[in-house]
């Protein structure tokens, strides 16, 4: 019998005698209609089939043949648990909630032939099931990637191009960073100088030496309907959107359109370099937090999402030091220093975002100066600061760019890669990714919610560069992030994508080949 390749593995998979085949007599039936059309939308485009999808009832549950059936049970537990049986006559995809389902659809898809993935008819091809039993859920409940968009602004077909490879490898979380000192990506009605000044930059840096420009003006923004759009599509497909607004630093294309917001008030330009700008929101000022309010309620209408990140990190203290509103704040708050006012920032924020019902993310940076009393931290400077975090109680999204950063170059042979971030991490790497570092107590590891892959485009003008970027690294992570294996054969994984990477082909996703 063919080998069974899927990514990420199931928990448990049972090979049984005998196939099933899609034609063009078989039907779909689904309590939920929208599930059940959405299969029939992944199945019909290579197939051919028309494939209607109907209503599903106990009489039909108990004899339908040549059927797709999705089944709600109650049994199944887990939001995104899901039960697969391939028999001779039908399939039977069990679950008890949506993502469960959509979960068993990608199952499905990647144990067709890959040509199922063609967005064309495909003649004469065989829609041939094995038949097995699968019982599976992910190890972690927070399974990202993350994109920025700031740097390097791409279209809104790629975006949901994006989406749909989430959800082929079973993702959970699209980490949408919106703002930067390169250019503020996201419309905010109220505050219209963001997108007509914020989101262009006059040109960009093309040499690590800073003094080479390609004199080519770069910018763009998504609409709010667009950003709905996104949200919806992600939605549709098990997703959900959380979006990035940062804060205090990263701020330059905000201060660009509206300098008052600063502690200099004046003279800022968006970035046409990469690095980290000594210009950051003036903490001192009541109206920077006018304005960022302002802000978040729009971006809260847009995402429904729980969590809202707001960055935190890299933000240098040069210009609170030297600004007579911050150092006031430090005296009327009773603050120690710069940090303690960076902390007491944030907790401005945390608070007026739990009043409406969602919680704060932000990187590591946010612990220092004391953590906001709710906030959940995402450790991407190692695994440091998610070690802290968690034995101290708080939630922990584990990132660190030692293992999860894919704009790194993915071989030491830099020179024949395409440009990158100067660090390395290599595919085997990536494998060796361990969610829950043992420092963490016991009791404690319940606070590791899980962990997302980081792809920042400052090297990545191209939609093509981001996907040689991610791909197949990603594969891995979602590997990880989906049943966290105790025992990593690296050679193993190398042979399944060996299998796999067609399906990629058929994608059209521009992925690295693996090393011989």
């Amino acid at each position: 019998m063919a080998e069974i390749t899927l990514f990420p593995q199931p928990r448990q998979l049972e090979r049984k005698t005998g196939n099933f085949t899609i034609n063009r007599h078989t039907r779909i039936f689904a309590e939920d209609a929208a599930l059940g059309e959405m299969l029939a939308a992944y199945l019909r485009p290579a197939t051919g089939f028309d494939l209607p999808a109907h209503p599903l009832d106990d009489n039909i549950a108990a004899d339908a043949r040549n059927a797709i059936l999705l089944v709600r049970s109650d049994a199944v537990l887990g939001a995104e648990h899901y039960a697969l049986n391939v028999e001779s006559g039908r399939v039977i995809i069990t679950a008890s909630h949506g993502g469960g389902f959509l979960h068993g659809m990608q199952t499905l898809r990647q144990l067709l032939s890959p040509q199922i993935l063609s967005d064309e008819t495909v003649a004469d091809a065989a829609w041939t099931l094995p038949c097995v039993h699968i019982n599976d859920a992910p190890a972690f409940g927070w399974r990202g990637l993350h994109l920025d968009v700031c740097r390097h602004m791409f279209p809104l077909a790629f975006i949901k191009k994006f989406i749909d490879m989430l959800a082929f490898y079973k993702f959970n979380i699209f980490h949408w960073h919106l703002t930067e000192d390169q250019g503020w990506r996201i419309e905010i009605k109220k505050y219209p100088r963001l997108t007509e000044v914020g989101a262009q930059r006059a040109e960009t840096v093309v040499a690590r030496t800073w003094d080479q420009y390609d004199g080519v003006p770069h910018g763009g923004f998504y609409t709010q309907d667009e950003v709905r759009e996104v949200v919806a599509y992600a939605a549709e497909r098990g997703i959900t959107v959380m979006p990035e607004i940062e804060l205090p630093g990263h701020a330059v294309a905000a201060l660009t359109a509206y300098p008052e917001l600063g502690c200099v008030g004046e003279g800022y330009e968006v970035r046409r370099t990469w690095g980290i700008a000594e210009d950051i929101f003036c903490a001192g000022k009541d109206e920077v937090f006018t304005f960022l309010k302002d802000v978040l309620s729009e971006v809260l209408e847009l995402f429904p999402s729980k969590y809202i990140h707001i960055g935190g990190d890299e933000a240098p203290k040069s210009r609170w030091e030297a600004c007579p509103a911050c150092q006031e704040r430090i005296n009327a708050e009773g603050l120690a220093d710069e940090h303690e006012l960076q902390s007491w920032f944030i907790r401005q924020i945390e608070a007026w975002l739990n009043e409406r019902g969602r919680n704060l993310v932000g990187w590591d940076e946010i612990l220092e100066g004391g953590l906001a009393p709710n906030a959940t931290v995402m450790s991407w400077r190692g695994s440091d600061g998610g070690i802290a975090a968690a034995n101290a109680g708080h939630d922990v999204i584990m990132t660190p760019n030692t293992y999860c950063y894919l704009d790194y170059y993915q071989s030491e042979d830099t020179d024949s890669e395409p440009w990158a971030i100067p660090a390395i991490l290599p595919l085997k790497q990536v494998w060796q990714y361990e969610v829950v570092p043992k420092q963490i107590t016991a009791d404690k590891r319940h606070h590791i919610l899980g962990g997302q892959g980081n792809i920042w485009t400052e090297y990545m003008p191209h939609a093509d560069h981001v996907e040689y970027m991610v791909f197949p690294r990603a594969i891995a992570i979602a590997d990880v992030l989906w049943h966290h294996p105790e025992q990593r054969d690296y050679d193993a994984l190398v042979a399944r994508l060996r299998r796999h990477l067609p399906a990629l082909d058929i994608m059209g996703v521009n992925y690295r080949p693996l090393d011989d």
